[in-house]
């Protein structure tokens, strides 16, 4: 029986965020940056401003926002900040849209103190985690806290997922016969030079993740991420691999017909690929059911702090959490927003069916498997 469920909760989700490149001359200035008060930079929630109102105020007399690595074709990124810009009149500055977790990181340590540095991050899990150790986080906790579920949040607030979904294949069906729904079939000849990975599984959280689902679709485990590999040494020695790493570009033009990678950023392009001629279909391998969260935080140093602890509770709030819905993705409070009566109906109708249960890893598990890659991937398939 095939059915579309919540991702399911655990201690530790895995993930690891795409997104972004930040470069620039840093300083060791510590504090909260050019844009707002001491008072918002320490908030733990939005009763220590005085409610919501006083927040709004706070973040509309800074005017900004600074975001990094939220390319607007991801979750529906695009909308999302012009949703919010309307909202509450403040300009949401978005820097460099592609690149990695950890240079979001590095961006929040080489920008200290400078008004363009960042004020919220979207990382995977592993990253959110490596933030908090490193005290890059503030803490604080939205008005919808309780309906996160436990193990997908801080509990002092560092870090929350916010989306997450499964990992799938996207198909050019107007060019390729017959579509994969399986990673087994993507060993056919018939796919030569066609699957494509969603960058490299060393640095991208797609990535790694579509290694780790291809693992449990050939006799791996979530404590085994070696047949992963293997499978995708066998994909290039077919000669189906394809080593361009997949951009909503490449998918339109053609170079990446198959691409493995998170079902909402398939799901995402089917209409943008239809009204180009293309029909594009996403199917989610049942042989290797893998699913990940990504993570929002605020930068312990951001320059606006009451437009970040704001822009936090826009995305956690029901219209928020339904524009997530609305790009395909997850969002974290699916199952409240579903109990409630609050989920977007024709949203949740269009997410791509998925049968049985995702597993996740727990901590010590994904630092094993990232281990792994490391010393494996470029080696034996991008050398």
């Amino acid at each position: 029986m095939r059915s579309t469920p919540t991702l399911r909760t655990a201690s530790v989700l895995a993930a690891a965020a795409l997104v972004l490149t930040a470069c620039g001359g840093g300083s060791d200035d510590g504090g909260s940056g050019g844009g707002g008060g001491g008072d918002a930079a320490s908030a733990r929630s939005a009763e220590d401003l005085g409610g919501m109102d006083a927040l709004v105020e706070a973040a509309q007399a800074e005017g900004e926002l600074n975001v990094i690595a939220l390319p607007p074709d991801w979750a529906n990124y695009g909308e999302i900040i012009s949703a919010f810009e309307e909202e509450y009149g403040i300009t949401v500055n978005s820097a460099l849209p592609d690149g990695s977790s950890q240079d979001e990181l590095n961006a929040v340590e080489s920008q200290r103190g400078q008004d363009r540095a960042p004020d919220v991050l979207d990382l995977g899990t592993a990253f959110a985690r490596q933030a908090q150790a490193q005290d890059l986080l503030a803490p604080y906790q939205v008005e919808t806290w309780d309906e996160i579920p436990e193990g997908q949040k801080d509990p002092e607030g560092h870090w929350y997922n916010d989306y997450g979904g499964y990992i799938s294949i996207g198909c050019n069906a107007t060019v390729i016969a017959e579509c994969p729904t399986s990673f087994a079939d993507l060993l056919d000849p018939q796919y030569a030079g066609q699957v494509a990975l969603n960058g490299n599984p060393t640095q991208a959280a797609a990535a790694f993740a579509g290694v780790w689902a291809a693992s449990l679709a050939n006799g791996g485990s979530l404590d085994d991420i070696g047949p992963g590999i293997d499978f995708f040494a066998q994909v290039k020695e077919a000669g189906n691999f394809n080593p361009v790493e997949i951009t909503p570009a490449t998918i339109q033009s053609g170079e990446t017909p198959l691409a493995i990678d998170w079902d909402y950023l398939n799901a995402g392009l089917t209409e943008t690929l239809a009204a180009d001629g293309v029909e594009w279909q996403v199917a989610v391998p049942s042989d290797g059911l893998f699913g990940g969260y990504y993570s929002q935080a605020i930068s312990a140093y951001a320059p606006h702090p009451a437009a970040a602890r704001l822009w936090q509770e826009f995305l956690y709030s029901d219209r928020g959490q339904n524009l997530y819905l609305a790009g395909g993705a997850r969002p974290v409070r699916q199952a409240a927003m579903e109990e409630a009566g609050t989920a977007d109906a024709e949203a949740l109708a269009a997410l791509p069916p998925v049968e049985g249960t995702a597993e996740f890893p727990t901590q010590e598990q994904e630092t094993a498997a990232q281990q792994v890659v490391a010393t494996r991937w470029n080696q034996e398939i991008s050398g």
